[in-house]
C-alpha cells in the first residue's frame, strides 16, 4: 500500500487561494521540448495551478494528487482530468505520456518507485520535468524580515525533505539523461494580507502552530507594518523557479548520470526588486 507525507490536506482551500502561479514561459518551454502534445501528467498537482498551465499546450492533462482535499480544491478545466492517486501508482496507461511535470513536490515521493512509474507511463523520449522554488523576494527591508522568519522562527519545523528543495535535488541520482537546466520567475502582485496568507500555507508554519499553540505569522505584523505602510497597497512578489528536465528512455538506468546540453539555457539575473505600488 502506498502512503504519502501529507502536509497540505488540512489547508487545501488556503493552499489554492494563496499559492503563486507559475509563469506562462515555463509551460511554453516545456511544450517546446516535449516529443508530442497529446497528454501531459501533472504529478502531485495540489490545487491544479500547473495543470492549468499545461492545458494551454496539451490536448489532455491528467492531474493526480494523493490528497482528496487538494483534488476537491483544484481548478476545473475541460482538458484536465483530476484523479486521486499517489505519484508512485498513477493508474495512467503505459507508454502514453509525452511530458511529466512534478512542480515543487518530488521531495515527498518514494523516488525509486516514482522513477519506475515514470518509465512505465512515458512515451519513448518523453520528458520528465522537475521544478522547485524557494525564497520569496519583495524588497530588501521586507526580505530581511521574511528571511529571519524562514531561517530562525520556522527553521526547526521544516521537514527534512526541505533540504532537497534547497539544493535543487543535487543529491538525487536521476536514472534519465538530463537536459540543460533552466530558470524562470514567478511574480505576483500581492497586498499584505495575501503575503501573510501565503506564509500560513507553509508546512513549517502549520507545524509551529501545532507545537506551540500560536500563529508565528502574527509576530511579523508589527515589523511588516512599519515597512508596508498601507496594507492594501500591492507589491511585486517574486520567486526564482529552477527547472530540471530529463529525457526518459526505455531500459533501466539508460544514460544515468549523463547531462545532455541540447537546449540553450534561459533565465539569467533576476530583476531588481520593485517598490510597493
Amino acid at each position: 500500500m502506498t502512503t504519502f507525507k501529507d502536509h497540505f490536506s488540512g489547508h487545501a482551500a488556503d493552499y489554492a487561494k494563496f499559492r503563486p502561479n507559475y509563469p506562462p514561459e515555463l509551460f511554453d518551454y516545456l511544450a517546446s521540448i516535449s516529443p508530442g502534445r497529446e497528454l501531459a501528467w501533472d504529478c502531485a498537482t495540489g490545487n491544479g495551478q500547473a495543470a492549468v498551465g499545461l492545458a494551454e499546450h496539451f490536448a489532455k492533462v491528467t492531474a493526480t494528487d494523493a490528497s482528496a482535499q487538494q483534488i476537491e480544491s483544484a481548478q476545473p478545466h475541460p482538458s484536465i482530468s483530476y484523479r486521486i492517486a499517489p505519484a508512485e501508482a498513477s493508474g495512467i496507461d503505459p507508454d502514453s505520456v509525452d511530458l511529466i511535470l512534478v512542480a515543487q513536490a518530488l521531495h515527498w515521493f518514494d523516488m525509486n518507485r516514482f522513477f519506475t512509474e515514470a518509465k512505465r507511463v512515458s512515451k519513448e523520449s518523453g520528458i520528465l520535468a522537475v521544478s522547485t522554488y524557494t525564497h520569496v523576494s519583495i524588497n530588501p527591508e521586507i526580505d530581511a524580515i521574511l528571511s529571519k522568519f524562514y531561517h530562525e522562527t520556522t527553521a526547526p519545523y521544516w521537514p527534512p525533505e526541505r533540504e532537497l528543495v534547497e539544493t535543487n535535488f543535487e543529491s538525487i541520482r536521476f536514472p534519465f539523461p538530463e537536459l540543460s537546466p533552466h530558470q524562470f520567475k514567478m511574480r505576483q502582485q500581492w497586498n499584505l494580507a495575501q503575503l501573510t496568507g501565503y506564509l500560513r500555507t507553509w508546512s513549517a508554519t502549520k507545524k509551529f502552530i501545532a507545537a506551540r499553540g500560536f500563529d508565528p505569522v502574527d509576530s511579523l505584523m508589527p515589523g511588516l507594518g512599519n515597512v508596508w505602510h498601507n496594507r492594501e497597497h500591492v507589491c511585486q512578489v517574486t520567486w526564482p523557479v529552477k527547472l530540471r528536465t530529463f529525457r526518459v528512455q526505455s531500459g533501466a538506468g539508460a544514460g544515468a548520470g549523463k547531462t545532455i546540453h541540447t537546449e540553450k539555457e534561459r533565465g539569467g539575473p533576476f530583476d531588481p526588486p520593485l517598490p510597493c505600488l
